[in-house]
């Protein structure tokens, strides 16, 4: 209904901008959510970065102090760089969140005046492009290529390290994303998404060992990421290990009760055997945005 892809939702979900209810594995967005969402997806049009719409809304919440005014009731305006917030809490005056400073209107040439043109994107800015490409087969390339720049201008961004992985994990380029996600392993080795990608990219490889000890401490750092507990019982099922893969199996059920991999999982908790003519394969992994 309002053109925004599922990573986006997921993204912007992680950086707390709009915050469904969530049930059996789905989303449930109210009537302000919606709102709420359309205000992202307008600033996001306008090379707004989402991680810098999130340390304005924080810095205002900070300077309303109890009286926090959702998204959905914000007047939010940019020129691309700077954000301004007109809250009802502030009587109608715009406020700059970053600084604090009340501004004129947004139209205005006072603060048109302050617009500074950059000779190149920022980390967040090659992010945004990235996460806007990646949905589509024939965009995947481009959305590589900008989480490369992204990568390049911060290096210690986990986030841009976890959808890249993914964007090469669809191109089909492995050994890319194993190193991609053996170098945000270092960097953040507490992250179960990096673990669970991993094991995903290493059980493609054929290293069927070392992906079951990702997918493992993927499940330790993170008991309820029931795709992970799907793909052990996946692994363990590939070899032979019929008690392991019943175990994953149930625990996955137990998150995730609906749906055609849940028939799947009791189907074969039923038979207590592989299914005749289907291979499991690992489920799609997961990312950031």
């Amino acid at each position: 209904m309002l053109g925004v892809t599922p990573r986006q939702l997921d993204y912007w979900a992680r950086l707390r901008l709009v915050q469904p209810q969530a049930r059996w594995g789905e989303r449930f967005y109210s009537f302000a959510d919606l709102v709420a969402l359309e205000t992202v997806k307008r600033l996001a049009s306008r090379r707004v970065p989402a991680r810098r719409l999130r340390r304005a809304i924080v810095a205002l919440e900070t300077q309303l102090g109890e009286a926090r005014a959702p998204l959905s009731e914000l007047r939010i305006a940019t020129n691309g760089r700077e954000v301004v917030v007109t809250a009802p809490e502030l009587s109608s005056r715009p406020i700059e969140p970053l600084t604090g400073q009340f501004v004129l209107q947004f139209e205005t040439a006072t603060l048109a005046a302050k617009v500074r043109i950059l000779s190149s994107r920022t980390a967040e800015e090659w992010f945004e492009i990235a996460l806007a490409c990646d949905s589509a087969p024939e965009t995947l390339e481009r959305a590589a290529e900008a989480y490369q720049h992204a990568l390049e201008s911060a290096p210690h961004w986990v986030e841009a390290s976890i959808n890249l992985s993914t964007t090469l994990y669809q191109l089909q380029r492995m050994e890319e994303a194993k190193a991609v996600l053996s170098k945000a392993a270092a960097l953040q080795p507490g992250n179960p998404l990096v673990h669970y990608n991993l094991g995903c990219v290493l059980d493609q490889l054929g290293e069927g060992d070392a992906a079951i000890e990702h997918l493992h401490r993927a499940v330790e750092l993170e008991p309820h990421l029931a795709d992970a507990h799907l793909n052990l019982a996946l692994a363990y099922d590939q070899r032979g290990q019929k008690e392991q893969a019943r175990k994953h199996l149930s625990v996955y059920l137990q998150h995730e009760p609906r749906g055609a991999w849940a028939e799947f999982a009791r189907s074969r908790i039923r038979q207590r055997s592989r299914v005749s003519g289907r291979r499991g394969k690992l489920t799609p992994f997961r990312k950031n945005g």
